[in-house]
């Protein structure tokens, strides 16, 4: 909750073009057709194309109403923690952003060795080196232009960081060693959390400085709270049913779970940040909406 609250704050801070929609009706501007994303998975563990999620993703350590267990479930994207009884049966209700992926090498100690790789082709935009400073632990973010726009690939809990950031990336590019860096991560439940994320501002540090005086922001805008993951898992799976899947496409999929109307605001960055979010013909709105994923992701 406390996520999609930082986000509709920033939202609501610097303005929003909702929907991002204008309140009147038009074509949806086109946005060029792009050679394909090209993804690779970024570790040896490749078990999630044939299905084998007990082998793909790390598990969870729980414990529910005294009974102990290690779902690998807890690994997956989306609600799929911290389950709570209700009326309606058992629901989870801590959001988990990304996948955490099993290592497939270890050496005599149990420590992890997998070679952590680009996903695809991009520039290295931050590369977090104090555990303390994130609870990813150490981490890199990736930039990749696509269509235009850009989006960012997420490496966290490493042990080992081989590049820096300005640095050309190319995909498939060793930049890593898995670890178990962050808070809560045991050496048995080492894993690389892996992230595909849109951007919600450039302007997130002035904000994060406004409302979170006491909690320094060590990582600037690749700050956790200023990136929406989407279901990266679910687009591998996509890509290999249709290579050409843009991501304005795949979550054009996605069913809008709330939106958020708010006045006009010159400082607001989706549209630029996000073109193809767009809806509606140019003019000047007094109030915009915003549609959400029940994830949090802005859709449109």
């Amino acid at each position: 909750m406390g996520r999609f609250l930082a986000a509709i704050g920033l939202i609501a801070i610097w303005g929003v073009r909702g929907h991002v929609r204008a309140f009147e009706s038009g074509d949806v501007s086109p946005h060029s057709k792009s050679a394909g994303l090209d993804l690779v998975l970024p570790t040896d563990n490749d078990a999630l194309f044939s299905g084998d999620g007990a082998a793909f993703y790390q598990y969870v350590e729980r414990n529910y109403k005294g009974e102990k267990s290690t779902p690998w479930e807890g690994g997956r994207y989306g609600f799929v923690r911290d389950p709570i009884d209700t009326a309606s049966g058992t629901i989870f209700t801590r959001f988990h952003e990304g996948i955490d992926i099993r290592p497939m090498h270890r050496d005599a100690n149990g420590e992890p060795l997998d070679e952590v790789r680009a996903i695809a082709d991009g520039k290295v935009v931050h590369a977090n080196l104090v555990p303390g400073y994130s609870n990813y632990g150490k981490y890199i973010v990736i930039e990749h232009r696509w269509d235009g726009s850009g989006y960012y690939s997420l490496y966290g809990h490493l042990s080992s960081i081989r590049v820096h950031p300005g640095e050309s990336v190319k995909r498939g590019q060793p930049i890593a060693i898995m670890g178990y860096t962050g808070v809560g991560i045991s050496r048995e439940r080492a894993h690389l959390h892996l992230e595909l994320d849109l951007m919600f501002s450039n302007q997130f540090e002035a904000w994060h400085d406004a409302f979170f005086r006491n909690d320094p922001n060590h990582n600037g805008i690749y700050n956790g709270l200023n990136l929406a993951g989407l279901d990266i898992a679910r687009l591998y799976l996509a890509l290999k049913e249709n290579p050409w899947l843009t991501i304005p496409e795949f979550l054009s999929r996605e069913e809008t779970f709330y939106k958020v109307t708010l006045p006009n605001s010159r400082h607001f960055e989706l549209p630029r940040l996000y073109p193809w979010m767009l809806a509606g013909k140019p003019n000047q709105p007094t109030s915009w909406d915003v549609s959400f994923a029940s994830s949090g992701v802005p859709l449109k």
